[in-house]
């Protein structure tokens, strides 16, 4: 059973997605509570897998709210849910190391399909990069600024068949064991081929390597 802690400004909207998802066999509702870093004492007791987190165009308090759950439960996946899908938004979503990005209105099945896959550790949100190129240049620029490195473009070697296939498991938001479990290998060579696209991309980190691979065209994702 999944386990879905819904947090909004609105009453009416947490009462709206805890009657859609009440008749999802897999997915229980464990609480909801108005956006408010008092919240923090609440989760903290009995952390939930999924956050459900408003958050609105012109206020920034979801997104903040957002942070400080993740530095205080890492663990814990959030979706972040926003009236309107903007590229400064989703780059603030991004930042704020959240699992998923949707508009508040999708349909009940989508939001538990996307429930369940960040449920399993995945990152849909590293989907909306395909459409948001804008996005994916500001967080590229981020993380050369992050890294000190020097504007200027670098070469980037070529990746074998099987490192583009595992790069697009990567740009899916698979963790390695995922990874392992679906080429059938160990995680320790997945490990090593992660290793070794990061070499080649020239990224410090598995983002930076799957905003990269978007830029460069290596790979498309397949949204689930």
């Amino acid at each position: 059973m999944i386990e879905v802690f819904i947090i909004d400004e609105q009453p009416l909207f947490r009462e709206g997605i805890r009657a859609s998802l009440s008749q999802m066999t897999d997915i229980e509702i464990s609480g909801e509570a108005n956006i408010d870093e008092s919240v923090l004492s609440i989760i903290e007791i009995s952390p939930p897998d999924v956050v459900l987190l408003g958050a609105g165009v012109t206020s920034s308090d979801g997104l903040k709210l957002c942070q400080v759950i993740k530095q205080r439960l890492p663990t814990v996946a959030i979706i972040i849910l926003t009236p309107q899908t903007e590229d400064f938004q989703l780059f603030q979503t991004i930042k704020a190391h959240a699992s998923a990005y949707l508009s508040r209105d999708v349909s009940a099945n989508e939001l538990a399909q996307i429930i369940r896959r960040c449920a399993r550790g995945e990152h849909p949100v590293n989907e909306n990069l395909l459409d948001r190129p804008k996005v994916a240049e500001q967080i590229l620029q981020q993380f050369h600024e992050l890294s000190r490195e020097k504007e200027a473009a670098t070469f980037i070697s070529p990746l074998t068949p099987r490192e583009t296939e595992i790069l697009d498991y990567m740009a899916r938001g698979y963790l390695n064991k995922q990874i392992a479990d679906a080429l059938d290998v160990s995680e320790q060579t997945i490990k090593n081929h992660v290793t070794s696209i990061l070499r080649k991309l020239n990224a410090n980190a598995r983002t930076q390597a799957v905003v990269v691979a978007i830029k460069k065209g290596l790979v498309s994702i397949t949204r689930e």
